[in-house]
């Protein structure tokens, strides 16, 4: 038994460990992807989020919440998407194959996911309590699809599987077995708690994903400084899966040099 329980920690050791990915055309460094996701099939997990998806659309749609495609709400966080989705082949080359799907939801609820596969939902309550703008919607969304396209949802799948820690989540992601609903939307997958070291990749993506679209990186910033505002009083949704801390911004910070150039040549470009 002893035995065994070390060779499991030296597989945990390896396929913990990540290699520093060289930035490409003067984007930014993120590390690659755990080795973790590896153990699990990426179609199985986004499956199982596609099923959850739909539940939470249609669950949506009976209680009078899921926007229609002509609302300004949804043709707005499309019109960003579409900006965004061509620089995500960089960091996922199966997301050429995703069926994405971008929707809002009718819900005072700060919150906003993309679930493995592609698929985002945006809640009417971060857009107009935060008043947010283009750019900041952008680096919200960008932060989104990099939880996606560096496949943390697996990664945790995996790990939860590997460590033999509630056989009962783990069957929630794998077989689709969506959970209820937080608010007028909401799912196991939609609903993941990421690490931090998940956080900071999530950003750097989602900072060069904004830049290379043609949106200011430095919204980044004052996003932040609206979440903490709102925070102030009852934490919003988004901070129950997404931790805020002083470091987010300074990453930001730091890495704007690297982005800032990207930005200024997508927007000269636009014209």
């Amino acid at each position: 038994m002893l035995r065994a329980r070390v060779l499991l920690m030296a597989a945990v050791a390896v396929l913990c460990s990540t290699v520093a990915a060289s930035a490409q055309d003067g984007g930014v460094t993120v590390p690659r992807k755990s080795m973790f996701a590896k153990l699990i099939s990426a179609e199985k997990v986004e499956a199982s989020a596609a099923l959850q998806y739909d539940q939470m659309t249609r669950q949506a749609f009976q209680k009078s919440a899921l926007l229609e495609d002509y609302d300004p709400q949804v043709k707005r966080v499309r019109a960003i998407f579409e900006d965004l989705y061509p620089f995500t082949f960089k960091f996922n080359e199966r997301a050429k194959d995703w069926k994405w799907e971008v929707n809002v939801l009718k819900s005072p609820s700060i919150n906003a996911f993309c679930m493995p596969g592609g698929k985002i939902a945006f809640f009417t309550g971060i857009l107009d309590k935060l008043q947010l703008t283009d750019d900041e919607v952008a680096m919200i969304m960008g932060h989104e699809m990099g939880h996606a396209l560096w496949e943390h949802a697996r990664e945790r799948a995996a790990k939860v599987n590997l460590t033999n820690i509630s056989s009962r989540v783990i069957g929630g992601l794998l077989f689709g077995q969506a959970g209820e609903m937080i608010g007028a939307a909401g799912s196991s997958l939609a609903a993941l708690k990421f690490s931090r070291n998940d956080e900071t990749e999530a950003d750097l993506i989602g900072l060069e994903l904004a830049a290379r679209a043609g949106y200011d990186p430095r919204a980044g910033i004052t996003l932040w400084k609206k979440m903490a505002s709102a925070a102030q009083g009852a934490p919003p949704a988004w901070f129950s899966t997404h931790p805020s801390n002083a470091t987010r911004i300074t990453t930001i910070e730091k890495n704007l040099p690297i982005v800032m150039p990207l930005y200024e040549k997508a927007k000269a470009a636009k014209g």
